[in-house]
């Protein structure tokens, strides 16, 4: 059946604080099985992904707005899978927090509450 897969990416540089950069980046990935209709399927996965930015965006701590707008939408293999990630630099910071203030994550459980929903929504889609 569909398989859901996350991945967690953290860059760091500890040597130049200022170059730190953390990226938390979750993904949607269809996997097909028999008798999958394709365009359905990549309707599915851009529909999902595209809730699951608005969810990210929803949670994401504001304080200018830039966090929220840095929160981006890509569609990759051709259509099956979709990506949420942000671009601000100091996303990580805010996603996993740092010693010295808490965490507000918002990609990983707007990933957690979109999963289920699209692996129902792929489901469906299996005659």
């Amino acid at each position: 059946g569909p398989i859901m897969s996350t991945k967690n990416v953290i860059f760091s540089n500890p040597g130049d604080v200022m170059g730190v950069k953390l990226i938390g980046f979750e993904k949607l990935e269809a996997k097909l099985t028999k008798n999958m209709d394709l365009s359905a399927v990549k309707t599915v996965v851009k529909k999902n992904g595209a809730e699951m930015q608005k969810k990210a965006m929803e949670e994401a701590p504001v304080l200018t707005h830039h966090l929220q707008k840095s929160i981006m939408l890509e569609i990759t293999d051709g259509g099956m899978t979709a990506e949420v990630e942000s671009t601000a630099e100091y996303a990580g910071y805010q996603e996993y927090g740092t010693r010295f203030m808490k965490g507000k994550p918002h990609i990983r459980p707007a990933f957690d509450e979109q999963k289920g929903k699209f692996k129902s929504d792929l489901g469906k889609l299996v005659r």
